[in-house]
């Protein structure tokens, strides 16, 4: 990978991390944000169901901005989530709830992916679920509990915007790939390109690496040509994926 312009297109709170494993790589990383990170503009319904957290039997995370929003709320409402049961969808986001929420996180499933978690839970009739995501997120996951008996409290705990700053237009647009970390990255992408006055077609032709089969779907309804899904639905398979492609 040593001198291939790699594109990170994850919110700027985000994008050290892949940023590092990309640059221990020899890549050559552009930022280029296309997501940003606000609360909702109503925060009650998520503040009553964090007041009301002890009636749940699981709290159910799919993001590390999941876990950074609660911990927001609960700083600001004073208080703790530390004795609730709780599954996440991948590792990252477990490592994240450890140390942000001080949770002890019971499940994450073998495939880091929506359907896995849901298949995982195992939900009986009556089980009671609490599920913070993405004012955007997809009712997939809050679908399937439901239809297991779970009764679910899907709340909007952060809202995704478009993001902004990073490197200008042109110059993405002479990278070799684009990493895209969930659907809203994909799609805000395309949306600020065409914003900033580049050419969308351009862009469609750069290699697309996606972290799972959700973002890679997104990736070729927004025609991206060549999109290549990280095997493993880490930042590190993301890393992995692009290595592999490009060479070590």
């Amino acid at each position: 990978m040593n001198g291939k312009r790699i594109v990170v297109t994850r919110a700027p709170h985000q994008a050290e991390e892949l940023s590092k494993l990309l640059r221990a790589h020899g890549a050559d990383v552009l930022l280029y944000p296309c997501i940003e990170i606000v609360p909702p503009e109503d925060t009650g319904e998520l503040d009553n169901a964090l007041r009301h957290a002890a009636d749940f039997d699981w709290l159910v995370l799919t993001s590390a901005n999941t876990v950074e929003a609660l911990r927001l709320r609960c700083e600001a409402l004073g208080l703790s989530l530390r004795e609730m049961q709780t599954a996440a969808v991948g590792p990252a986001t477990a490592d994240a709830a450890r140390d942000a929420l001080g949770v002890a996180v019971q499940l994450v499933p073998e495939e880091h992916e929506a359907n896995a978690l849901a298949a995982a839970l195992h939900v009986q009739p009556g089980t009671r679920v609490f599920l913070p995501q993405a004012a955007i997120a997809r009712s997939t996951l809050r679908d399937q509990l439901a239809a297991g008996g779970a009764d679910v409290t899907a709340v909007a705990a952060y809202r995704t915007v478009m993001g902004r700053g990073g490197v200008d237009v042109a110059d993405l647009l002479r990278a070799d790939a684009l990493t895209f970390t969930s659907s809203s990255t994909v799609e805000n992408c395309t949306a600020r390109v065409r914003d900033e006055g580049g050419d969308v077609d351009v862009l469609l032709r750069l290699h697309a690496f996606c972290i799972g089969p959700q973002t890679a779907h997104t990736a070729r309804e927004c025609g991206f040509g060549t999109i290549i899904t990280a095997p493993v639905y880490t930042l590190d398979g993301l890393v992995e994926a692009l290595a592999g492609y490009f060479g070590r």
